[in-house]
C-alpha cells in the first residue's frame, strides 16, 4: 500500500502540471479528461521503472507529453472525431481584460502549431530551461533552442498579421 500512497500523493501534488499538458493537446473538456486519465494510467504503469536519474517532474512531463502525442495520433485515425471546442481559460476577477484577451489569442495560435512545437512552447511557458526541455523531449539543448526560436518567430508572424 505504500507505493499506492506515494503515487497518489505525487499525482495530487502535480495534477496541475498534468492538466496543463493535457489542455495543450486537446480541444475539448471530454478529451482532456480522457487524456488525463490515460496519462495517470501510464504514469502508474511505469512508476516502478522511474530510476531517479532526472527530477520526478521531468519524468512526468515526458510521460504526459508522449502519451498526449500518442493520443493525438490515435484520435486522428478515427474518422468520426471532430474537434469543435476551443480551449477554455478559467476566468478570474483578478486578471485584467487585456491580459485575458492576449492569453486567449496565444492559446488560439498555439492550437495551430504542430505537436512538437506545442510541447516546446508549453514547456518554455512553464519556465523550463533549454536543458530541462531537452531532457523531457529527448532533443539536444541546441536543437531545442533552434526549434523554439523558429516557433517564436512563427507565432509572432501569425499573431501580428491577424
Amino acid at each position: 500500500m505504500q507505493k499506492e500512497a506515494v503515487f497518489t500523493n505525487l499525482i495530487q501534488e502535480h495534477q496541475g502540471l498534468l492538466y496543463k499538458v493535457t489542455s495543450i493537446y486537446t480541444d475539448n473538456k471530454e478529451d482532456q479528461e480522457d487524456l488525463f486519465q490515460e496519462v495517470v494510467f501510464q504514469l502508474w504503469k511505469y512508476f516502478d521503472s522511474f530510476r531517479k536519474h532526472a527530477k520526478i517532474t521531468t519524468w512526468m512531463y515526458r510521460v504526459a507529453m508522449n502519451t498526449s502525442i500518442t493520443f493525438i495520433k490515435k484520435k486522428k485515425r478515427r474518422p468520426d472525431s471532430v474537434s469543435v471546442a476551443e480551449v477554455f481559460i478559467n476566468e478570474s476577477d483578478t486578471h485584467n481584460e487585456v491580459f485575458e484577451e492576449r492569453l486567449r489569442l496565444l492559446y488560439q495560435h498555439l492550437k495551430h502549431l504542430n505537436t512538437l512545437e506545442k510541447g516546446l512552447i508549453f514547456l518554455l511557458l512553464e519556465g523550463k530551461s533549454y536543458n530541462e526541455i531537452a531532457q523531457i523531449t529527448g532533443l539536444s539543448a541546441s536543437n531545442v533552442g533552434t526549434k523554439i526560436s523558429r516557433v517564436k518567430k512563427k507565432l509572432k508572424t501569425n499573431m501580428t498579421n491577424k
